[in-house]
């Protein structure tokens, strides 16, 4: 369980069974048919309950949207966490953590209620809809966003350790992690956006492309 800004959710559905099932499935139908397909109607439907049951946990999709973006946010920020725990050197716990955030949906399974691979294809496409809007500045205000700042810090805080005369910390770790998901979507996607290519071997190109990135940029 990872505690996520309240104010996303009238009731949290990681402490009941009911809301277990409603983000599984949540999760399953986002990933199939998008954010714009996707109603609470539909959900019901799926997990045989009423929309009003649905809305004593969410006032809208949009806020179950951004649950489950905050949801993965904390589970990358975790595995960094336990995966740089014993590393001293910042070279290899900046190689680690970029890693983590290419490879965060295939490395391990944290609850049975969360498929993070599918979780990963929803914030790979869908995770812009859920800042890049118009009240944004009034949803920062409500600390809608503070586990996707916490990652980008703990990235930032390594970048520090690697080089404490880098004036950009915050800003390429923010990037870094834009870079992986903007990647990963235009080779599905809009593979004219990018030099590399799908398949088996992506992954791979991808992190050395980022680490090539933040090589050259460190230096």
């Amino acid at each position: 369980k990872f505690k996520l800004p309240e104010k996303l959710y009238l009731k949290d559905p990681q402490e009941s069974t009911y809301g277990r099932k409603l983000l599984t499935n949540s999760v399953l139908l986002f990933e199939e048919i998008g954010f714009e397909n996707f109603t609470f109607k539909k959900l019901a439907k799926i997990i045989n309950s009423s929309e009003v049951s649905i809305y004593r946990y969410f006032e809208n999709k949009h806020l179950l949207l951004l649950y489950l973006n905050c949801w993965y946010w904390e589970w990358v920020n975790y595995l960094i966490e336990i995966k740089t725990l014993n590393i001293q050197d910042p070279m290899k716990k900046l190689r680690k953590s970029i890693h983590c955030l290419i490879y965060a949906s295939i490395e391990s399974e944290l609850t049975e209620y969360i498929n993070e691979n599918k979780l990963h294809l929803i914030i790979m496409k869908e995770s812009s809809k859920s800042y890049h809007i118009h009240n944004v500045d009034k949803e920062n205000e409500d600390g809608f966003f503070i586990p996707y700042k916490k990652l980008v810090e703990r990235m930032a805080d390594i970048f520090k350790e690697v080089n404490p005369n880098f004036k950009y910390p915050t800003s390429i770790s923010a990037t870094v992690f834009e870079m992986v998901l903007n990647q990963s979507y235009y080779v599905d996607h809009l593979p004219r956006l990018s030099n590399l290519k799908k398949g088996k071997l992506f992954l791979k190109d991808l992190e050395k492309m980022v680490n090539y990135t933040v090589d050259k940029l460190l230096a």
